[in-house]
């Protein structure tokens, strides 16, 4: 084949792809006048890496570790450089030159559209009936299921909360899957091209919780598929097409080798990892506290169980009723807010005597609609009325197999998203399926069961095109597609208030925070009637899509228009649907103008105050919110806290277990010079506006380094974190047995006139000068991680062993006369993971580009 002739079959597909870029600008325009979203979650995570910035600006290259949350840890969870991922990279900079968020749903619907070419190209029917209209309408239904994917609400959604590396894995996932298929199919070449270039984008995405339920639906189609291979004799091209993925996916796997290198091995130093203590510890986890402080660490009780807490994994977990949210979006009330003036609440409000302004504000964007099982959410995840009918109309009639793949792949990702309310599959799964019980929020998986859906929906109006059914041959499966949905909608709007109450047990509780508990009953009778009409609205609202899309259908199989009007008006039908509840949600008034994006950060008098000490190295423990949960902090200093899905096990061991009981000692072991505290206000006092946070000074704080007087050895973490309950740091430390080989020989020790103090800091080699007339033992206050394997210590230039000491914190023995000290980190699986990099990337590009040559040989071009 030529090159003209690739060029002319590329053509059709370019407008579409055009298309997917002009609908997804026009959805944000905001984005090209110098706004942006401010996405919680990434402003986040920006915060945590102003230290590895800074250092980056001086040197060129980023630090390993950091200081600026959890008081250390590895900086290659939060901001790294991968120097040879340059496939990824290149790929990132062209989509780069796309604002964001546009990038990021143009992507997912050119991806999607790939996936369902090839789903269509491959079906029974489309061999029936290859004209010219067949091809065009494969094009229009491809471009109608990549909008009604994109355009999903729980996409939106992510998008709107800055979860923005979980929707780019949900962007490249249908291309994978697209490679994966055509290469089972016989299409080696551009299936393994295909297959290797998306699995490296998916890597790239960097977000393992969404591959890892792709790489579960990609095992059930390979092996649905290749039982009817063998059945059909095809047992040939079964093995070749899993040799070519196998090459495939491990080249584009590889091509991210360093990151999952660094990933496998922190993750077991996790709370996803295995804890080390029992239930003799963590069973008192509830106990009494003898602090006054309140620590919120928001992390699930540590247990000897490889893995997180289950409680902790399926704390969000989608109700069974609350499915239905897919086809009626605000069902459940949606998110918070969403009234008018019309609605019982405001009226309520306003007869309470609240102003009218501030009552308006509650309703539109305060009133707690949502009523479902989760602790909270942002909005629904609406499939799409349109949708969920073309899904089950696409059942009924495609003759396609892979319809029952799709089928199986949609129900288990929502009964997965179910969590905890779906324990008879989910605890399996999670006590026994290798790697589930590492990853948390299992709700995202609402999010896949979209595409599928959406992949199932133009299977059904492909058939009636390419089988050319009359009316009357539809006239069944259409009473069955309308009935199971636009019937159950019809039967929710008049009788909603049946089935359901439309009530939590949390409504009054939250409600008598704002009015009070005799006010609290009078608002949860308008909080329950806007709840009811807003369902009721919604269920109708779906009815009339179902009826439009079924009408369209009607009226196209009974010649009474033709495709050219049917086509676009399904895609019209399917924007329509899914922008009017997306802009619920996620709307221009989200966008900020780009210089607002960091006010969240700006500096308070307290952070003022600190700043101007000029020491080397110091920690900051905010006390105005919750520490464990929040990066503010580490936008300006070093925190004892802040907010990463996968803190170090141990760290958060000694947060949960030991900081509430003694609190003032471990923050000075852990060098907490400041706190920022909220003053206490005048009980008699009227009216008063908070007061800013001020800067409270420890002075005592241990420092960077100190001598102790006394090791106390323990038997194992039970006894070691036991200690730190009541341990003094100041003269003494605590060290596990197993560290006693460090330990032989050492003399009583006496720290009269010994001094240690860090000299130079670098967030991943500290320098430190030490002068002793006799031989001591020196604590350090940082963590401890991977201990003369990763951070190594150094004295005088010679490597020496250092041990863990206070369950988190590094010690070592420091002989007697002026020594330099230095800790460095160098992880050996940096280097490694670099030179893997390296290869795998080029190894991945000479395999596209021999398999696209292979490939465009033998006119293996998707038409």
């Amino acid at each position: 084949m030529n090159q003209t002739s690739l060029l002319q079959r590329l053509k059709p597909h370019s407008l579409f792809v055009l298309g997917f870029l002009l609908l997804a600008s026009l959805y944000f325009i905001p984005a090209f006048q110098g706004k942006e979203l401010p996405m919680q979650d990434i402003r986040q995570s920006y915060a945590s890496t102003i230290e590895l910035r800074e250092f980056k600006k001086q040197t060129g290259e980023f630090p390993l570790w950091t200081n600026a949350l959890f008081s250390g840890m590895p900086a290659y969870m939060i901001a790294f450089d991968y120097p040879n991922t340059f496939v990824g990279r290149s790929v990132d900079f062209m989509l780069n030159l796309i604002p964001r968020p546009v990038n990021l749903l143009f992507i997912t619907m050119v991806s999607m559209y790939l996936l369902l070419l090839v789903i269509g190209r491959g079906s029974p029917d489309d061999e029936r009936s290859a004209q010219a209209e067949s091809q065009s309408s494969r094009r229009w239904l491809a471009a109608t299921g990549a909008v009604a994917y994109a355009f999903g609400t729980y996409l939106l959604l992510a998008v709107e909360a800055g979860h923005v590396s979980k929707v780019w894995a949900f962007a490249y996932a249908p291309g994978v899957l697209a490679g994966v298929i055509l290469a089972l199919r016989g299409r080696y070449w551009v299936g393994g091209a295909i297959t290797a270039f998306f699995a490296c984008m998916e890597l790239n995405a960097n977000h393992l919780q969404v591959t890892y339920y792709l790489f579960i639906l990609i095992g059930i189609y390979v092996l649905m598929e290749g039982i009817a291979m063998v059945r059909a004799g095809k047992t040939k091209q079964l093995g070749l097409g899993l040799a070519m993925l196998a090459l495939a996916g491990g080249l584009g796997a590889a091509s991210f080798s360093k990151r999952l290198l660094v990933l496998n091995q922190y993750q077991k130093e996790t709370i996803r990892g295995r804890s080390e203590l029992t239930t003799k510890t963590t069973a008192q986890l509830n106990g009494p506290s003898t602090s006054d402080t309140t620590v919120v660490a928001s992390a699930p009780p540590s247990t000897s169980q490889d893995g997180l807490d289950k409680d902790y994994a399926f704390n969000w977990s989608y109700g069974k009723a609350e499915a239905l949210n897919l086809l009626i979006p605000n069902l459940f009330g949606g998110g918070s807010g969403g009234l008018d003036q019309k609605s019982d609440m405001y009226k309520a409000l306003v007869n309470k005597s609240v102003d009218p302004a501030a009552a308006l504000q509650f309703a539109e964007l305060g009133a707690p609609m949502y009523w479902g099982d989760q602790p909270g959410v942002g909005g629904p995840s609406y499939a799409g009325a349109v949708l969920l009918f073309l899904f089950v109309l696409g059942l009924t009639l495609s003759t396609n197999r892979i319809r029952w793949y799709l089928l199986v792949s949609a129900v288990l990702m929502i009964a997965i998203a179910m969590g905890k309310n779906l324990l008879f599959l989910n605890g399996p799964l999670f006590d026994y399926l290798p790697l589930f019980n590492k990853f948390r929020a299992v709700t995202m998986t609402m999010g896949i069961a979209q595409l599928f859906l959406a992949a199932g929906a133009v299977l059904g109006v492909q058939a009636i095109i390419n089988r050319n059914l009359t009316f009357d041959q539809l006239k069944r499966p259409l009473a069955i597609s309308f009935g199971l949905t636009g019937g159950v909608a019809l039967v929710l709007a008049a009788l909603g208030s049946t089935f359901f109450t439309f009530q939590t047990p949390n409504d009054i509780p939250i409600l008598a925070q704002y009015f009070g508990e005799q006010g609290a009953a009078e608002m949860l009778r308008a909080l329950i009637s806007d709840r009811q009409g807003m369902a009721r609205s919604d269920s109708f609202r779906s009815f009339i899509f179902i009826a439009l899309a079924a009408g369209a259908i009607y009226l196209f199989a009974t010649k009474r228009i033709k495709g050219v009007v049917f086509f676009p008006a399904l895609l019209l039908l399917m924007i329509l649907d899914l922008f009017m509840v997306d802009k619920r949600f996620l709307n221009n008034g989200n966008f900020i103008p780009k210089t607002q994006v960091n006010s969240a950060f700006e500096e308070t008098p307290a952070d003022a105050s600190i700043l101007t000490d000029k020491s080397a190295s110091y920690r900051v423990w905010d006390q105005t919110g919750s520490f464990m949960n929040d990066n503010r902090t580490s936008f300006f200093h070093k925190s004892i806290g802040g907010y990463h899905a996968a803190k170090l096990r141990r760290y958060q061991e000694l947060i949960e277990y030991a900081f509430p009981k003694n609190t003032v000692n471990i923050l000075n072991m852990l060098n907490g010079k400041y706190a920022i505290i909220q003053p206490q206000q005048d009980p008699n006092a009227q009216q008063q506006q908070p007061a800013a946070p001020i800067a409270q000074t420890n002075p005592e704080a241990l420092g960077n380094a100190w001598f102790v007087k006394t090791v106390l050895p323990v038997a194992d973490a039970d006894a070691e974190i036991a200690a730190m309950k009541t341990l003094n740091p100041r003269d003494s430390m605590v060290v596990d047995k197993r560290f006693s080989n460090q330990l032989a020989g050492l003399p009583t020790l006496d720290t009269t006139g010994a001094t240690i103090s860090l000299t130079k800091y670098i967030p991943d080699h500290l320098t430190y000068q030490s002068n002793a007339p006799t031989e001591q033992v020196a604590v350090f206050s940082e963590v401890y991680y991977r201990g003369d394997s990763d951070w190594n210590a150094y004295l005088d230039g010679k490597k020496m062993p250092h041990m863990r000491a206070n369950y988190v914190l590094r010690a070592m023995r420091v002989p007697a006369g002026k020594h330099t000290i230095e800790f460095r980190f160098e992880p050996p699986i940096v280097a490694l993971g670099d030179t893997l990099d390296l290869i795998a990337n080029g190894l991945l590009l000479a395999f596209i580009a021999g398999a696209i040559w292979l490939s465009t040989r033998k006119s293996n071009v998707i038409a």
